[in-house]
């Protein structure tokens, strides 16, 4: 048995369609680039015979050296009423250029039946003739046996004669399809085993996660002989998804041994995996094993105690060996290892017995208590433990604001003011906008960018609003996250109150306390340099 296992990513056909997954052609061809860069074996470009988007995808990447995958173009077996030669989804396979291309058939009875109309020997005909067509053409051909595992079941003498066809037309690979994702794998297992010993050629496997057994029903086949597998990058794809080469990846090459991808490109897993996510407009799974920021996170105080002093008690690998990161989590489960390790994160001079650590510990769970939430907001977490310790101090301070909403036929409008002191001076700013917070946020800019013009380059992306406490209905307190971003970095704050707009108001002040702060230790630090 090989070592070695093929790596096929769909992400840009199967991918796809996935409900909220898009890709324009030019997104696409970014996208294919990261997976070469990956190192993976093939990439599928798509479907070039099903839309103009694919069309022009293929058109481009024909310029595209690429540096280790192969690319690869995806159809359809030819049409029950025509012969290979007149079909013009296989005629738009060959103008799409790739050397490799994958086409699939039907396995399942009931689908060539209902689905195709045809009869069992015209599907036959139809997989072995659109092989042996494509392979004159001197194009490699990977044959997907759509719903595999499910004919197998209903007819397994049919399901194989399905694959005979295409081996007798010239595939040299035959990929297993779990098409509706509801194989399990202890039924998936001895299925590829037969195939396994009785085909002569390699045998693959692409899974869907209906069940969620997509990773392990891939592992499984691959346990069973498996050496080609399909999958998509963060899981995206139809319905619950398909098989994620984020876990299939590390799985293969960490915990089976088995030999993927490029020498040392698995650690730029995480980094693919997000960006990806970036081009698809999607926010990353947080909780994504391996690659989500929370894969190897700790909060409880017990824990982070015993990662820090051997990382094996509560990691099942190191972080680095994918491209993430260990993170500590503040919390009020925290102790005292998760603030002296948060604060060698920040740089923070703090030891165990330092009153500081202590009071520091006993802020952070009260404001939790209180309903605060650090785990998304670092920066204010950072300038609490900063003004615990006496290292920072504010460079401006806020008087009493005010907000009005009138409501009007034409709709509600928003004027703020505030006042800010800075350095005994004092500045009083109004400001409207499409909402309190908008308002708010326009007159306190206003109000600093006289001190401080540098605060023109900050905005904010991201504003999150979490009730608490539902029971107490409109009286409820909330809690406001806030990230901002100065262009280069991001960072994350958070207020409380029972008043949303005094919570932003927090929130606000954290932001643009931090990123000023933050502007001048960066300056600091470029002095002492030179």
């Amino acid at each position: 048995m090989t070592d070695r296992v093929e790596i096929y990513d769909t992400t840009l056909r199967d991918g796809t369609q996935g409900a909220g997954v898009e890709f324009s052609a030019e997104d696409k061809l970014k996208c294919a680039r990261a997976l070469d860069e990956l190192g993976v074996d093939y990439v599928e470009g798509g479907w070039p015979g099903s839309n103009p988007r694919d069309l022009e995808f293929f058109r481009l990447a024909k310029d595209v050296r690429w540096r280790h995958a192969r690319l690869a173009a995806f159809g359809s077996t030819r049409r029950p009423s025509l012969t290979a030669e007149a079909d013009p989804n296989l005629a738009a396979l060959l103008e799409a250029g790739t050397q490799v291309v994958t086409i699939f058939g039907k396995s399942w009875d009931l689908h060539v039946r209902r689905a195709l109309n045809t009869t069992l020997d015209e599907n036959l005909k139809m997989i072995e003739e659109s092989v042996r067509y494509l392979r004159r053409k001197d194009r490699r051909v990977l044959y997907d046996a759509e719903h595999f595992f499910d004919g197998f079941f209903a007819d397994p003498e049919y399901a194989i004669a399905t694959l005979q066809a295409a081996v007798s037309g010239g595939a040299e690979c035959v990929i297993l399809c779990d098409t509706n994702g509801g194989t399990l794998p202890q039924a998936l297992a001895p299925v590829v085993r037969r195939l396994v010993e009785a085909l002569p050629v390699r045998v693959g496997i692409h899974t869907h996660n209906d069940g969620e057994c997509a990773v392990a029903n891939t592992l499984a086949a691959v346990v069973e002989g498996a050496t080609h597998v399909q999958g998509t990058i963060n899981g995206y794809g139809e319905r619950c998804g398909n098989a994620n080469l984020c876990s299939i990846l590390p799985n293969l090459a960490l915990k089976m041994g088995r030999d993927v991808l490029t020498p040392g490109a698995l650690a730029q897993l995480t980094r693919t995996s997000h960006l990806l996510s970036e081009i698809a407009n999607l926010l990353p799974n947080e909780y994504q094993p391996f690659v989500g920021r929370n894969a190897f996170a700790h909060k409880g105080g017990i824990h982070v105690s015993a990662v820090l002093a051997a990382p094996q008690t509560y990691e099942h690998l190191a972080p680095e060996r994918v491209g993430n990161t260990r993170r500590v989590v503040v919390s009020d489960l925290s102790g005292h290892a998760n603030i002296l390790a948060k604060a060698e994160e920040l740089g923070l001079d703090l030891g165990r017995a330092d009153p500081q650590t202590t009071r520091i510990l006993e802020r952070v769970k009260w404001l939790e208590y209180e309903g605060y939430q650090f785990e998304g907001a670092e920066a204010s977490f950072e300038l609490l433990a900063r003004r615990a310790m006496g290292t920072i101090e504010p460079l401006f301070e806020t008087g009493p604001f005010r907000v009005t909403v009138t409501q009007a036929e034409q709709g509600a409008t928003t004027d703020a003011t505030v006042r800010v002191r800075v350095g005994g001076v004092e500045e009083h700013t109004a400001a409207d906008g499409n909402g309190p917070v908008h308002a708010l946020d326009r007159a306190l800019r206003k109000a600093l960018e006289r001190f401080y013009p540098e605060i023109a380059k900050i905005r904010l992306v991201d504003y999150k609003v979490r009730v608490i406490n539902a029971n107490a209905a409109t009286g409820a307190r909330v809690r406001v996250l806030i990230e901002s971003t100065d262009g280069h970095d991001s960072w994350g704050t958070v207020g409380v109150s029972e008043n949303v707009v005094e919570a932003s108001w927090i929130a606000l002040i954290d932001s643009l306390s931090y990123a000023l702060w933050r502007a001048r230790q960066r300056v600091a630090s470029v002095l002492s340099q030179g």
